[in-house]
Parts: C-alpha cells; structure tokens; sequence
C-alpha cells in the first residue's frame, strides 16, 4: 500500500518489529537477526521457541499472543514476523489471524520443507487432540521472503524431508521436476540445495528444482487459497499421512510420512491400470535416491481404513483421491475400492 508505505517511511516514530523464531534456528543465526535489527535502528523483540510437532499447540499459540500483547504492536503498520521451518510459520500464522481478529505476518522459512510447502499458500494451524492442524485458518502472510542460504545448515535428513514435498509436485503435474530429481537428487542432497557453479553438468538444479515446485504449486494453491474445491492434486500424499504421522511421532517427520503415503498411492495406481510397472518402479527407484522411506511399520492396514474414513469425513463424503496417470500427470478419483486398496497394500508390503 504506498499510502502506509508513505506514512512508514516518512514517520519519525522508531520502526518496531515483533519476531518469532524457532530456538534451533536462533542459536544458528539470532546473532545476525539482532545485528540487522540495530543496524537498522528498529526497536524490536525476538522470542525463541521451540517449534515442533509435539509442541505445536493452542498453548504455543497463546504464549505468542501474550508476549505480542506486552510489546504492543501497531496491527496495520507492524508485521509479526516468523522465522523457522514449516510448524514454527503455522503456528506464528494463527497467532496473528487471531491477534486483533488479523495482524499481518511475515513468514521467512528456514528449512527445505518450509520453503517449499509452509511459504506457500494461506492455510495455518496447530495441533489438537492428537490430530494434525485440526485447529486452523486461512490467512496468507503479507510476504515471504525467500533465503536458500537457511538450508545449508539443516541435516541431510532434513534436506530430504523436503525433497518428499517436491516430489509430490513432480508426481502430480511436471514430468520435467520429476526427471531433475532422478537426475541430480543426490547432488542437491550433497550440496544442501546451495547453487555451487563449479559443478559441471548439474547447472543450477537447485534453483531450478525450488521454482519449478513453487511455481508448480501455486499454480494449484492460488486459484483455490480458501480451499473452495475439495479436488486438490496437491493432497497427493496426504490421505493416510497425517494419521500416520501422528500415531508414529517422532519416528517420522512430516515429508517422510508424505512420502510413505505416495509410495502406498503409487501401488494403489498400478493396481487400477493408470501407470505401468516400470513407472512404478521409476518412482519407487526415485524415492530411494532421495533418501525417502518408501514404507513403515507403523502404516498398517488397519490404520489405512481408519485415515480413508477420516478423509471422508472431511472431504465432502468422498475420498477425492489425487494418483498419478503417468510420471508428471495425475487425476482426482472417487471409485476405488476397498477390495482395490488392500490388493495394493498386500504388494506393497511384499515387495
């Protein structure tokens, strides 16, 4: 707005800034966050928490909001900002959406998952008796900045947390991302998603392979913020993972549960005809060379019915199935059945 942006710039008031950031993260780069901050001469406060899934709750949330209340924050011209992976954004979104009835908020992610998927989009929420983001709403931050030099410093496993999110895009719409992480997957694992020239053959993969997925993905999202359209591709590995990610914590993180799901959904495809058994198994091949889990013990079949009537429940009464066509294509489907469904359990857990 270059009204406010006016009135910001030319205000004698000191700037005033309210940060939350995850308390990994702080011990990594806090230094550098406050130095900016003074460098800058804005008054600010920075809170470090730890943001996990175990601790992503209603109690997390209203911490935030009481500390919010005791620095005192101009809600039009002030933006909390959250710096942190993917469950600190969503836990920093609903704090402001309730702040105030909306306060604006700046999301800066910091893992590979986050840059990806939680930057992207409107939605937020906390968890809530033992079920994933069951509390939640949909407000877009006013910007998010993106930073890939974050990455560098997460483990590898991280790094291929966030490859399982990618792949579901790949899968779903872009034969192209697809055959970049067949290609060049264990050199972004490697090299920490860090554009490294020197690298001959491999070009700019990882600024490519993060474009690609959140282009890719607001392609889908940005039609559909408020979730209007229940048919969503990018729900693609996300039908039996939440109930898995839950019932399994901490074993999983949250794209190595996604990715479970895809390979469980990668049998469910063969077994109606929509893909090949090489495609298949290029999927799987290329799940392993992500360094992704392609099945846990703790995803029985038991808990599968249990995660599809869930989905119904939410879904409008129907399983709105997103599974891949082909590599880089896929449909929504309503008709596959049980029968269908423990067939390509009972492969899957054979193979």
């Amino acid at each position: 707005d270059p009204q406010q942006l006016e009135l910001t710039t030319t205000s004698k008031k000191k700037p005033r800034r309210f940060i939350v950031i995850d308390e990994v993260v702080d011990k990594l780069y806090g230094s550098k966050v406050r130095e900016y901050f003074e460098e800058n001469n804005v008054q600010h406060k920075i809170l470090a928490l730890p943001t996990t899934e175990e601790t992503k709750s209603m109690d997390l949330v209203l911490n935030i909001l009481q500390e919010v209340q005791d620095f005192s924050i101009d809600r039009r011209t002030e933006p909390i900002i959250a710096i942190g992976g993917g469950v600190c954004l969503d836990i920093v979104g609903l704090a402001a959406s309730l702040y105030r009835r909306r306060t604006p908020y700046i999301r800066v992610p910091t893992t590979l998952l986050s840059y990806v998927d939680a930057s992207v989009g409107a939605k937020n929420g906390v968890n809530f008796l033992q079920c994933k983001n069951k509390l939640g709403g949909y407000t877009p931050p006013v910007a998010s900045f993106l930073d890939r030099s974050f990455i560098q410093s997460i483990p590898r496993r991280h790094i291929s947390n966030g490859l399982g999110e990618i792949l579901k895009m790949a899968l779903m719409k872009h034969k192209g991302l697809f055959d970049l992480l067949k290609s060049h997957g264990k050199y972004l694992l490697d090299t920490k998603f860090q554009s490294c020239s020197s690298f001959s053959g491999h070009g700019d993969a990882a600024l490519q392979t993060t474009r690609i997925a959140i282009e890719t993905m607001l392609e889908e999202l940005a039609p559909n913020l408020w979730e209007d359209d229940l048919d969503r591709l990018v729900d693609f590995g996300h039908l039996i993972s939440p109930e898995l990610e839950m019932r399994v914590l901490p074993s999983l993180m949250h794209g190595e549960a996604v990715n479970v799901d895809m390979a469980f959904m990668t049998y469910v495809a063969h077994a109606r005809g929509l893909i090949a058994a090489e495609e298949r198994e290029q999927i799987l091949q290329c799940m392993r060379g992500l360094e992704l889990p392609v099945w846990h013990s703790g995803c029985s079949w038991a808990l599968i019915k249990r995660a599809m009537r869930e989905r119904l429940k939410h879904s409008g009464g129907q399983p709105r199935m997103p599974l891949p066509t082909g590599l880089g294509v896929a449909e929504i489907f309503n008709d596959t059945s049980e029968e269908t469904l423990e067939k390509a359990y009972k492969l899957w857990v054979r193979d």
